[in-house]
């Protein structure tokens, strides 16, 4: 991990972006003291793809089938 100044950070912004892609951890300080740190974002989720378990996860005839009394009492009907 990287410690640079507020100066040095300002003048050198471009630079210091491409180090923290590249996935290096920059702080920077005001003199000694921390104040904030530059670190890479969290990609995106992958899109959810249409149809991605067929063949894996099978949903039977028997789900449609209404729910016995004592379940759906358990649902609050």
């Amino acid at each position: 991990m990287t410690t640079v100044t507020v100066h040095t950070a300002k003048t050198n912004l471009s630079r210091l972006l491409a180090r923290v892609e590249a996935g290096e951890e920059i702080v920077v300080a005001r003199g000694k003291h921390p104040v904030a740190r530059l670190v890479p974002c969290a990609p995106p989720p992958p899109a959810r793809k249409f149809g991605a378990l067929k063949g894996i996860v099978s949903v039977g005839p028997e789900f449609f089938d209404p729910l016995p009394p004592d379940e759906l009492d358990l649902w609050g009907q």
